[in-house]
């Protein structure tokens, strides 16, 4: 007797359709799984024989081959637990086959038969609709599946309910629809005295989602204001939503089937590794770049973090993409996020103050900043000096202006340029912050001040291309927050001047 049962394989984002074979032959008793399994996939023949057991199923004195093709994909995790399963039955002519190779299945068994929680759910639904297949799942993860659209999902919690169902002694009802999460509460920027150039900074960064990197002592609030960043962005929009969820279905992080419109925000310690931040590990896993899309990353402490984990960054900020090259894997994960960055002006905070600076001061400033490369510098968008805050700033009333009406401005700017980029190419642009060569060159239009003001600035701060492009980018979103066409000598001026700080900085540590 012979059985097929679909499933799937990750390959990063990529959803590769596994058939699981299952032939029954005479020969001496055995039960083989073969196909490039790991681990886990080959311990499943005990999970599997342990739950049809617990099921009062128990397998024939036959020979058991498992095939999971195609033999040369890589197969890994618990989800191939139930296909196997099913398959299993339906070679025992328990289950009806061609009524098993209408649906795409995953799912994880315990040794009682009942179906755990396994990743990749969404994803693996939104392929099945693309097949034209229906959905098999744990039902823990019913809900998930069904944001993928019009789809039939099977959400068994125990292998006899769904063995019941086609038998038609059981009827399975359609698992819930998952909710949208409702947003957290977001910290307030009235809670922030002072630093008010700080928190325009942090206005334009958010209007055009671009890079920025704060440099202050300790204690002058750069943590705080990187905390309320995701109260002054836009919530996603339901196709970005979609796309974020995806993104933690493969790693597993996502909540009770729910869709959340809130924008991720990750902030990891300084001691995180290469393989964490980038993607990559035994399995390729999404990292904590992939895990921000269409959000915030927010490394603070930044020199204090591994000097090779700085430079793999180097690619995600700049194509949007993290390529995770292994030996027996080569995966794509998206990675369109926005790095916000602290850093103190040296290893003891307090360049500025000779009553509290080290005795090392200067010295120890310049090899603390040399830690951060100048092509890393040069995907800055915005460097921001946040002084330290005086007690007399901290007993002035609480200000006035909310993260309401800063986050209403920017959800203007955002609007503004979604709707520009969308008329004028079919590429997936949704801020200045992601716009390139022609198109950028068409939407940031200098009127005659602010050219002869750039062309000055690009000699005098011997801008590179990229730092040239990313002041044309930073000033394009100065004109959107104030609903101006062409870029005057006022945005450009300001643009330069988070530039020129940033420049700045680069000769100090080349001193």
């Amino acid at each position: 007797m012979q059985a097929r049962v679909f499933t799937v394989a990750f390959q990063g984002m990529q959803v590769r359709t596994v058939t699981v074979e299952v032939l029954m032959s005479s020969g001496l008793p055995a039960f083989t799984i073969v196909g490039l399994p790991d681990k886990s996939v080959a311990e499943s023949r005990e999970r599997v024989r342990a739950a049809l057991t617990a099921l009062g199923v128990g397998l024939p004195p036959k020979r058991i081959t498992v095939n999971l093709a195609p033999a040369d994909l890589p197969k890994e995790g618990a989800h191939y637990d139930l296909p196997i399963a099913l398959g299993v039955l339906g070679a025992m002519g328990v289950l009806p086959p061609e009524e098993l190779e209408e649906y795409l299945v995953l799912g994880e068994l315990s040794l009682d038969g009942r179906c755990n929680a396994v990743s990749g759910v969404l994803p693996t639904a939104v392929e099945a609709v693309s097949q034209g297949k229906n959905l098999i799942c744990p039902k823990m993860c019913g809900s998930e599946a069904r944001w993928a659209g019009e789809l039939e999902v099977l959400a068994p919690d125990h292998l006899l309910s769904l063995i019941n169902h086609f038998k038609g002694s059981q009827v399975l009802s359609p698992p819930p629809e998952g909710d949208i999460l409702s947003e957290p509460k977001y910290l307030d920027l009235a809670d922030i005295k002072g630093q008010e150039s700080a928190k325009r900074a942090l206005e334009v960064a958010a209007a055009g989602g671009h890079n920025m990197l704060m440099s202050g002592p300790p204690g002058s609030g750069k943590s705080m204001l990187a905390a309320r960043l995701p109260g002054i962005l836009p919530p996603l929009d339901p196709e970005e939503a979609l796309e974020v969820s995806m993104i933690a279905s493969i790693a597993g992080e996502m909540k009770e089937g729910g869709l959340s419109r809130a924008r991720p925000f990750r902030d990891p310690h300084h001691s995180t590794s290469v393989a964490a931040l980038v993607g990559g590990g035994r399995r390729a896993k999404p990292g904590e770049v992939s895990l921000a899309h269409l959000g915030v990353l927010f490394l603070d402490e930044l020199p204090e973090f591994n000097r090779q984990v700085l430079e793999a960054l180097r690619q995600p900020v700049e194509i949007g993409r993290a390529v995770v090259a292994r030996a027996n894997a080569h995966v794509t994960y998206p990675a369109r996020f926005q790095l916000i960055a602290a850093m103190n002006p040296c290893r003891c905070g307090h360049l500025d103050d000779a009553e509290l600076a080290c005795a090392r001061a200067p010295k120890c400033a310049l090899e603390y900043r040399n830690k951060i490369s100048g092509p890393m510098l040069d995907r800055m968008d915005l460097f921001v000096d946040v002084p330290a805050v005086s007690a007399m700033d901290l007993t002035l009333p609480a200000p006035s202006e909310n993260s309401d009406a800063v986050a209403s401005r920017v959800a203007r700017a955002r609007t503004l340029q979604k709707e520009r980029y969308r008329n004028l190419t079919d590429e997936p642009i949704r801020t200045n912050a992601e716009a390139e060569g022609q198109i950028l060159e068409k939407v940031a239009v200098l009127d005659e001040s602010g050219q002869r003001m750039m062309q000055d600035a690009i000699a005098k701060l011997k801008l590179s291309a990229r730092g040239y492009h990313r002041v044309l980018k930073v000033a394009r979103t100065l004109a959107d927050l104030e609903g101006a066409e062409t870029l005057g000598r006022n945005h450009v001026a300001e643009a330069l001047g988070y530039r020129s700080a940033l420049q700045g900085l680069r000769h100090r540590e080349m001193a």
